[in-house]
């Protein structure tokens, strides 16, 4: 079987810039929503109880070279976005609230000006090269990122760019087709963007009324004001704007289908030991044949919890055999409460029990496992998810199989969806 030391080694890290080269980003979350058609602002809505900016921010912040983050938020807004850095769970770092103005343009002009040396009360300090990107695009990466900050460093510009998925018209006055744009010449603009900071800030202060009120493209504003041709970086298909409330579902699904790629089972019995969690494992492979199953004992050692912060998972089954308490679950408990592991998504845990119901002990082994209610609610604060699953360890070879099958199928699911309904339950299979 594998253990978590032979895991597959995480992706190389993109490069960061130069350590000379300061870059800060702008973060403009004015905007109401009108599209999405719910009364709180989009940037505000919570996916999988998170607001959804909170996810943006943390991809920032994950970011060591970004200095400063920026953010424009309306008046109204303010102290709920004070409450959303401020909240100790999300563990936010270097964000900075600037006022938003009435149009995206002039929220981000007000972020800029917040950067701005000759604003001599403030915390800040001018950047090289900004980084502009949207409050409700929730899945950017630090590649994209370095390659537009690098980008704009050679160029003064540059943007993420994708493929039109329709094709663009024009219509006439009296609503008919004037014409249409080949598609394969053209893109789609998207975000994150940057810009050498003199040359997008001198931008905004030559920027016309009109261009503030109902402008959107800040590529343009450089090209027009500046003459900064920008470079245009193609993105990943992830760089979608959350624009509608389905968009929000669709967020979530995808957060759940990514924190889902890879599970570790953790069992309480030396490795090389003939266990029924190793059956279980191989229910679990053959019901999610697409999913990284690893396994292996709990350990002590310190390299078992740094193998599983750099892997990144997000899903733990804790099979107990030898004990119906949770000594085994409470371990791996606290090693990830200690790893902050939970800090952006919910780390889902399950941890399994073996029982005979013809057993002698069973209401005492029944009674301690009803203590993972308030163990539940203790670790839902950290944004673990804890729910228990005991299996009936038949003697009969074919009857433990369907369960272990069964079982094998409930874990699958309670890791897909991550309900917190599920939370401090103990299923049965």
């Amino acid at each position: 079987m594998n253990s978590f030391t032979d895991q597959r080694r995480n992706k190389a890290a993109p490069a960061a810039p130069a350590s000379s080269l300061a870059v800060a980003a702008v973060l403009p979350a004015g905007r109401s929503g009108e599209r999405m058609s719910v009364p709180t602002p989009k940037q505000f809505c919570p996916v999988l109880e998170r607001p959804l900016i909170s996810y943006i921010l943390q991809a920032l912040e994950r970011v060591c070279w970004i200095k400063d983050i920026v953010v424009s938020v309306t008046r109204e807004n303010m102290e709920a976005m004070k409450g959303i850095i401020q909240k100790k769970k999300y563990q936010h770092k270097r964000i900075s609230l600037v006022e938003a103005g009435v149009t995206r343009h002039r929220s981000i002009f007000n972020g800029l000006k917040a950067l701005a040396e000759d604003q001599s009360d403030s915390k800040l300090s001018k950047p090289e090269v900004v980084i502009i990107h949207d409050a409700v695009r929730p899945f950017v990466e630090e590649d994209i990122l370095l390659k537009v900050a690098t980008a704009a460093k050679e160029h003064g510009a540059a943007g993420a760019i994708r493929p039109l998925v329709s094709t663009v018209i024009s219509p006439s006055a009296n609503g008919c087709l004037d014409h249409s744009l080949e598609r394969a010449r053209h893109r789609a603009s998207e975000m994150p963007q940057a810009f050498l900071y003199d040359v997008i800030y001198a931008a905004y202060q030559q920027c016309s009324d009109y261009d503030l009120e109902f402008g959107t493209e800040c590529l343009q504003l450089a090209l027009k004001y500046c003459h900064v041709k920008a470079k245009l970086v193609e993105g990943s298909p992830d760089l979608w704007k959350v624009t509608y409330k389905r968009d929000l579902y669709a967020a979530e699904s995808i957060i759940k289908e990514r924190i889902s790629q890879h599970i570790c089972i953790v069992m309480d019995t030396k490795e090389d030991e003939e266990h029924v969690g190793h059956h279980l494992e191989e229910m679990l492979k053959n019901e999610l044949n697409h999913v990284k199953v690893t396994s292996g004992p709990l350990g002590h050692a310190g390299r078992d919890l740094q193998q599983i912060i750099l892997e990144q998972c997000y899903s733990f089954v804790c099979v107990n055999v030898m004990t119906s308490a949770f000594e085994e679950t409470q371990k791996l408990l606290n090693m990830l409460k200690e790893s902050h592991l939970s800090v952006l998504y919910p780390v889902a845990v399950i941890s399994v029990h073996f029982l005979d119901y013809k057993s002698v002990h069973f209401d005492h082994k029944m009674e301690n496992l009803m203590q993972i209610r308030e163990l539940a609610k203790e670790v839902k604060e950290r944004n673990i998810l804890l729910c228990g699953l005991l299996i009936y360890y038949s003697q009969d070879e074919q009857k433990l199989q369907d369960s272990l099958r069964q079982g094998a199928t409930i874990i699958a699911t309670l890791i897909k969806e991550r309900n917190s309904a599920f939370i401090g339950q103990l299923l049965v299979a």
